[in-house]
């Protein structure tokens, strides 16, 4: 009999479905038939109903890799090159990189091995197990999975004020982001462009600068030059502890993390949000969309977006998070993804936002509006703000020469009173 290997996925700790990979190396995923058979089923993601509204049960097999739904609970690059080899783990084997990172993954899916959560289960030597030596000599498991390329940790507050990353490397409400070994500055630049969308009313999570010598029980060898790391909240866990479930636009739209610039498109994005969402969702989304162009973000994709589940079977905009000025750091005249037509920023205008609108089936009075009443916010803010945020001189430049060349931003604007928001 072939040698199958089984995981249990779970939602909300609950079996919802199974992954087996056979001798192979292919990969089947299925649910389970309580799942089905539920009515009231929490939602896995969005890419798993039909243009009914009917879930979805049968699915192809894949080989080495997974369904790009589970594909993208996993990190990329660096990271992912970083946890796979501590685990012992190919990085490109994906079925047993999720073995060893499914206890703390984005959202609310978990997995789990019938056969226990150590891998390997009959490993001998630490070269062979998800496990390093840490700082203090104790041995520390890697267990956690935060989606993208960026090397960052899961951590806990602490009531001095730093963060430390947890012994067994799962749970922590806290993401704590390195500073760049390619690019000075990126911790201060995300914090500030952050801390700005939080004025003008977008909806972002808790965060702070941290000197890295202040997060306990980071890696042996990481951060240990030091410098500034971001902390972020992490708006899928709750103060308890409990997991929110959460998906990016790649798990939505069924595609792979390198396809994260392909695809899709704003338009696309903005169209899903006005069908899953409300109309203060789609405000949200422009606000967004619109602040990211005046800054000039060119790699806003689709992992930078995200649905959550509050009440576990409704879609909702996630808080919003990865707003960098990317252009100070690499110069770029082109979005990440189309807005509708074009991803250059030089044509992100009104007739542009007028276009998203009608193909997304979106109210144009709507999206015109809020992304006017951005611009000024913006200008309004920057100008207060620009000083006074740890931004290198470079960055300020960098924005301010950008915002010349989008005509949006050079638009004629009306005075702004108080924000209104879409009901």
């Amino acid at each position: 009999m072939a040698d199958v290997h089984v995981l249990d996925v779970l939602l909300h700790g609950e079996p919802v479905g199974t992954l087996a990979r056979l001798d192979d190396d292919r990969t089947l995923f299925g649910f389970l038939d309580a799942y089905v058979q539920d009515a009231n089923r929490p939602l896995l993601g969005l890419g798993f109903k039909d243009r009914f509204g009917e879930l979805i049960t049968s699915f192809r097999p894949t080989r080495t890799r997974l369904l790009p739904y589970f594909s993208n609970l996993l990190p990329e690059g660096r990271l992912r090159t970083y946890l796979a080899e501590r685990a012992g783990v190919h990085a490109e084997r994906e079925f047993f990189l999720l073995r060893v990172l499914g206890l703390d993954l984005p959202g609310a899916v978990t997995i789990r091995s019938p056969e226990g959560d150590v891998w390997p289960p009959d490993a001998h030597s630490a070269s062979d197990r998800p496990v390093h030596e840490a700082g203090d000599g104790r041995r520390q498991a890697l267990r956690f999975s935060l989606a993208g390329v960026q090397l960052k940790f899961s951590a806990v507050g602490e009531a001095r004020g730093g963060l430390t990353i947890p012994a067994k490397g799962i749970g922590g409400s806290w993401i704590v982001k390195l500073p760049s070994p390619e690019y000075e500055g990126v911790p201060e630049n995300e914090y500030s462009m952050m801390t700005l969308a939080g004025l003008i009313g977008m909806h972002v999570p808790a965060m702070r600068l941290i000197d890295v010598r202040d997060i306990a029980n980071l890696p042996e060898g990481v951060g240990r030059f030091g410098g500034t790391a971001l902390a972020v909240e992490r708006f899928d866990r709750t103060s308890g502890g409990d997991s929110v479930h959460a998906e990016d636009f790649a798990q939505v739209f069924g595609v792979y993390p390198e396809s994260k610039y392909m695809q899709a498109s704003m338009r696309s994005i903005a169209r899903v949000v006005g069908v899953e969402g409300t109309l203060a969702d789609v405000a949200e989304f422009i606000r967004r969309l619109t602040f990211n162009t005046l800054i000039g973000n060119a790699d806003l994709h689709l992992k930078n977006w995200s649905l959550i589940y509050p009440d576990r079977r409704r879609a909702a905009l996630a808080p919003a998070y990865d707003f960098v000025s990317t252009i100070a750091h690499i110069p770029d005249d082109k979005a990440a993804l189309k807005f509708s037509r074009t991803k250059l920023f030089t044509e992100f205008s009104e007739d542009e936002l007028s276009h998203l609108a009608d193909r997304a089936l979106l109210p144009e009075r709507l999206v015109l509006d809020t992304a006017r009443e951005t611009v000024a916010l913006f200008r309004q803010h920057w100008r207060a703000e620009k000083s006074n945020l740890p931004l290198a001189a470079n960055v300020v430049s960098a924005i301010e020469t950008h915002l010349a060349s989008v005509p949006l931003a050079r638009a004629r604007q009306t005075r702004v009173g108080p924000l209104q928001r879409a009901p």
